[in-house]
C-alpha cells in the first residue's frame, strides 16, 4: 500500500532570498526557487487521487517567462510536488581522495544561468566537480520504487575512515595500534592498590650458652607498610621460648572470642637436648636438620598469625616483633613443666568433654562445616603420611645414586682401555651430580609438601578448638536456662508457702539468672557469627596456600628433571665415543 505521507524535507528552501540568485553556485539546486503560494500539497494529492509524489511520474510543467515586476511567478501550475518536500542538495561523506576534494550530490540537474529547471526530466545526480563532467546515471543512486529515500552511502575504506568533527568536514581518523599490556606482578598491583602487607622471616640461628642453659635464638626479619608500625624494614632476636610464649598469650586473648589462632611449632625434648648437649664442631647433620626445620617452621608460625589483621594489632604481637631487646622470660613454655603437665591434663578434659557431650545442632551451616573438617582432617593425614613415604624414598634414592657414583669411580680407577676409563669416569661424575639433584627434590618435597601438610593438619585443630570454644559457650547458655527454670520453681513455691521474706529473694535471683541468660545466649550469637567469618577467611587462604604448595613443588620437579636431563646429555657422547 502506497504510503500518502510526503517524505520529510532535507533542507527548509522557503527563503525567498533566492529567487534573484544567478544560479551560477555549483554547490546551490537548482530546486531553491519560489512555489507558488496557491499550489498546496493537499491540493496536489486530491487532484492526483492520492499518488505519492516519489513514485508517480512527474506531470509536464508549463513555464511562464518574464513574470510581472513584483508578483511571484507560479513555476509549477500543474500539480507538481512542491520544493518544500522535494530534494535538496545532500552532502555526501566521502573519503579523502588525492587533494582531499569533498563531493556534493545533487538531486536534479544544475540549470543553465538565466534558465529555469525542466520538471518534466527525471532527476538526476551530478558529482559537484568540474561542470564539463557527465552526470552521475540516476539508477545508480536514487533507491529502487518503494525503497526508503535514504540519502546513499559511499563506500568506506579502512584506509580512508572518516572522522566526523564539529564542523561537518569529514577528516582522517588517528589509526588505532594495538598496545600489548604486560600483566603486572602481584607485588607491582599491591603497591599501586595501597593494600596493606607484612612479610615475616626467621632466620640465621644462634647457638647461645653452653650445657643445658644453652638455647637457640633466631632473626626475625620483618617487611611491612602497615601505618601502625613505627618502621617499614627491621629485625630483633627471639628464643624459641618466646615464640611458645606469643602463642600462649594470644590463645588466651582471643580463643574465647571465635578467632583460630595459628598453631605453634611443637616442642621437642629429645631434640632441644640434642642442640643443648652438642657443640660447633661436634654438629652432626641431624641436628642441622632438625634447627632447619624449626626455623622454616617458625616462619610460617609468625606469616600465618602476621595475616590476621586483629592477631597482629595485638599489642603482644606488635612487641614481639618491634621491640629491640630482651623479652621477659616465658616461664610456662617448658615441656616438662609442672604448666605443661596442666596443659596436658586440661587437652584430656576437653577430649572426654567433647566425647560425652553432643550439641543439639539447629544451624545447618555449623552441621556441615563441622562433617567436613572432620573429612579434611582424615585425608589431610593419609596424605601426610604418603608424602611422608615419597620424602624417604626420594632420600634413599639419592643415597643409593651416591653409592652407585662411587662405585663408579672405582671401576674408572682399575679400567686400562682409555676410551671406556674415561667414560666411566664421565659417568661417576654425572652420577653424583644427580645425586645432589635427587637429595634437592627430597628436600623441596618436605618442606612444600611434608611439612605444610603437617602445618594444616595442625590448624584443623585450631578449628575444631573454637568450634569447641561455641560448643562451650553454648553449655553456659544451656547451664544459666536450667539454673533460671529452678530459681522461678523456687520462688513460686515460695510464694505458695507465703514466705514473703524469701520471695523477694527468689525474685531478686531470676532477675540477676534473666540477665545471664540473655548474656550468655548474646555471646553464643555473637561467637557464632565471628567464627563463620573466621572459617570463610580460613577456606581463602587455604586454597591460597594449597596452590601455592602444589605450584612450588611442581616447578621445583620440573628444574630437577631438566637437570637430570641435561647431565646425561652432556655425557651421551662420551658413551658413544668409546671406541
Amino acid at each position: 500500500m502506497a504510503d500518502s505521507r510526503e517524505p520529510p524535507p532535507l533542507f527548509n528552501d522557503d527563503d525567498d532570498s533566492h529567487k534573484d540568485d544567478d544560479n551560477d553556485d555549483l554547490f546551490t539546486s537548482a530546486v531553491q526557487s519560489p512555489v507558488s503560494e496557491q499550489t498546496t500539497p493537499e491540493d496536489c494529492r486530491r487532484q492526483e487521487g492520492g499518488g505519492n509524489p516519489l513514485t508517480s511520474p512527474p506531470p509536464a510543467v508549463s513555464l511562464t517567462p518574464d513574470p510581472p515586476a513584483g508578483v511571484h511567478p507560479d513555476l509549477f501550475e500543474s500539480c507538481e510536488e512542491p520544493t518544500e518536500g522535494g530534494f535538496s542538495s545532500v552532502p555526501l561523506e566521502q573519503p579523502h581522495g588525492e587533494g582531499g576534494m569533498q563531493q556534493e550530490v545533487s538531486l536534479e540537474e544544475e540549470a543553465d544561468e538565466g534558465e529555469l529547471f525542466d520538471t518534466s526530466s527525471a532527476p538526476k545526480l551530478q558529482l559537484n566537480q568540474d561542470p564539463v563532467d557527465h552526470p552521475v546515471p540516476v539508477s545508480s543512486i536514487l533507491p529502487p520504487m518503494g525503497a526508503p529515500m535514504t540519502p546513499p552511502v559511499a563506500p568506506i575504506t579502512p584506509a580512508a575512515t572518516p572522522n566526523v568533527t564539529p564542523s561537518i568536514t569529514p577528516a582522517a581518523p588517528t589509526p588505532v595500534t594495538p598496545v600489548v599490556v604486560s600483566r603486572p606482578s602481584a607485588e607491582q598491583l599491591e603497591s599501586e592498590s595501597g593494600d596493606e602487607f607484612i612479610q615475616i622471616t626467621v632466620s640465621d640461628p644462634q647457638k647461645i650458652g653452653e650445657g643445658m642453659s644453652a638455647y637457640m635464638a633466631y632473626k626475625v626479619t620483618t617487611k611491612t607498610n602497615v601505618s601502625f608500625f613505627r618502621k617499614k624494614h627491621w629485625s630483633v632476636m627471639r628464643r624459641f621460648s618466646d615464640f611458645l610464649g606469643l602463642h600462649r598469650k594470644l590463645v588466651e586473648k582471643h580463643l574465647h572470642s571465635g578467632r583460630i589462632i595459628p598453631p605453634a611449632p611443637e616442642k621437642s625434648a629429645i631434640g632441644t637436648t640434642k642442640i643443648k648437649l652438642s657443640s660447633e664442631k661436634s654438629a652432626d647433620s641431624a641436628s642441622a636438620d632438625f634447627i632447619e626445620k624449626r626455623r622454616a617452621s617458625l616462619e610460617r608460625y609468625m606469616n600465618r598469625t602476621a595475616v590476621h589483621s586483629a592477631l597482629r594489632a595485638d599489642p603482644d604481637f606488635r612487641e614481639f616483633i618491634e621491640l629491640d631487646a630482651e623479652l621477659p622470660r616465658a616461664t610456662q613454655t617448658s615441656a616438662l613443666s609442672s604448666a605443661g603437665v596442666l596443659r596436658l591434663f586440661n587437652k584430656m578434659g576437653a577430649t572426654v568433654n567433647k566425647m560425652t557431650f553432643k550439641m543439639d545442632e539447629s544451624d545447618q551451616w555449623y552441621e556441615e562445616k563441622t562433617q567436613q573438617i572432620e573429612s579434611l582432617d582424615a585425608q589431610l593425614r593419609k596424605l601426610h603420611a604418603a608424602m611422608e613415604g615419597l620424602v624417604a624414598y626420594r632420600r634413599e634414592l639419592a643415597t643409593s645414586t651416591a653409592a652407585f657414583a662411587k662405585s663408579t669411580a672405582v671401576l674408572s680407577s682399575v679400567e686400562e682401555h682409555s676410551s671406556l676409563n674415561r667414560a666411566l669416569h664421565q659417568l661417576a661424575e654425572s652420577t653424583e651430580r644427580t645425586h645432589t639433584i635427587h637429595h634437592a627434590q627430597a628436600d623441596a618435597d618436605f618442606y612444600w609438601l611434608s611439612e605444610n601438610t603437617k602445618d594444616y593438619i595442625q590448624l584443623i585443630g585450631a578449628v575444631k578448638d573454637v568450634f569447641h570454644e561455641r560448643v562451650k559457650t553454648f553449655q553456659i547458655w544451656q547451664h544459666a536456662q536450667a539454673t533460671l527454670a529452678k530459681k522461678r520453681e523456687a520462688k513460686a513455691k515460695a510464694e505458695i508457702a507465703g514466705r514473703m521474706d524469701k520471695v523477694q529473694q527468689a525474685q531478686e535471683e531470676v532477675a540477676e539468672w534473666e540477665l545471664k541468660v540473655e548474656r550468655s545466649q548474646e555471646e553464643f550469637e555473637r561467637i557464632s557469627r565471628a567464627i563463620k567469618k573466621e572459617v570463610e577467611q580460613f577456606d581463602v587462604v587455604r586454597v591460597k596456600d594449597f596452590k601455592e604448595m602444589v605450584v612450588k613443588y611442581l616447578e621445583a620437579l620440573m628444574t630437577s628433571q631438566q637437570q637430570i636431563i641435561k647431565v646425561w646429555e652432556t655425557f651421551l657422547p662420551e658413551a658413544k665415543a668409546i671406541a
